[in-house]
């Protein structure tokens, strides 16, 4: 294990590389919004889309077009609206008179990076739109299907449920997100700092620094990271104490649970673990890699119980206790 780890982590160090001239590029726009920054690179690594939640004016659309901005490849900004159509996201076919014939116009979905700004202010049909494409990576256009380029990556931003003209995404939408990452406000020293860029002088450009094979190939190593079976069991306690929770000395927790988190659940846990671990430069997965990654995994995918909700408890909370009593075996 120890000779495999090692030949891994000297993969990861080379592979990883790219990362120090990537966050220096989004540092020269973004302030603060460290923990964000790392969840999107997360998603990069692990192939999974990522959902930021924040109230209006947090930097989630600015973060992830900065990030696409230091990554040469395609990207598209999508604004969700009332009025958005399926076809808007997804393309259409179109009839020429001349021949006869039809043609597929394809629509934005077709980049590398997309960015849906505001999704949940976009019907459930709208949503649905990008079902297949998250999951299949694929999209169905008047019968026929149409691959999407590889990578693919989905990062949307929501405003919270309270805020005015919002619709709640269906649990199958939200399930297919690996990551539902909540974005706070900036702290003062941030903030002060972000004051004088907004009054000084223009910022730096935001160069490319990578390019899609740096990521292919980074992706292809953080699959190889050692995922030892104490930290894999450890994953599956926390995903079953969600469905189970007095199999796992939790009987406190069982009222508050409705629905527990799917298998999709673990798949993810393990994945994000391992791009932590990339990002640490390490080759093999750690607990507090898992930890790390937890919440951000599980906040989405639990059905709190009408007793939770009356209480007040939320799914951060309920993880929170998950993560203080289930112990690593």
């Amino acid at each position: 294990m120890q000779v495999d780890a090692l030949e891994v982590t000297r993969r990861v160090e080379a592979a990883s590389a790219f990362l120090e001239g990537l966050e220096r590029e989004v540092r020269k726009v973004l302030v603060g919004q460290r923990d964000m920054l790392e969840k999107l690179l997360i998603g990069l690594l692990a192939d999974g889309h990522i959902l930021l939640e924040g109230v209006p004016g947090l930097a989630k659309t600015t973060a992830v077009s900065v990030l696409a901005r230091a990554i040469d490849t395609e990207f598209k900004r999508i604004q969700f609206t009332p009025d958005l159509l399926p076809a808007d996201l997804l393309g259409t076919q179109v009839y020429h008179q001349a021949t006869g014939l039809f043609s597929t116009r394809k629509g934005p979905l077709f980049s590398h990076l997309i960015l849906a700004d505001e999704i949940n202010r976009s019907p459930a049909k709208v949503q649905s739109a990008l079902l297949e494409a998250m999951q299949e990576r694929q999209v169905t256009i008047g019968g026929e299907t149409h691959p999407l380029p590889a990578p693919f990556l989905v990062l949307a931003t929501q405003n919270p449920l309270e805020q005015e003209g919002t619709y709640q995404l269906a649990e199958a939408q939200a399930d297919r997100f690996m990551l539902k990452v909540k974005v706070d406000y900036p702290d003062r020293e941030e903030e002060r700092e972000i004051l004088r860029r907004v009054s000084g002088v223009e910022p730096e450009p935001v160069n490319p620094v990578c390019r899609v094979e740096d990521i292919l190939a980074a992706r292809a190593v953080t699959r190889d990271i050692l995922l030892e079976k104490p930290v894999e069991d450890y994953i599956l306690n926390l995903v079953f104490a969600t469905r189970y929770p007095e199999a796992h000395g939790l009987r406190d927790l069982k009222p508050l649970i409705q629905v527990g988190a799917s298998p999709r659940a673990s798949i993810f846990l393990a994945r994000a673990a391992r791009a932590q671990a990339f990002l640490r430069r390490r080759g093999f997965v750690t607990p507090d890699d898992v930890k790390r990654v937890a919440r951000d995994v599980l906040r989405h995918r639990l059905g709190l119980s009408y007793e939770a909700e009356a209480e007040g408890i939320s799914a951060d909370e309920l993880i929170g206790r998950l993560l203080d009593r289930i112990e690593v075996a």
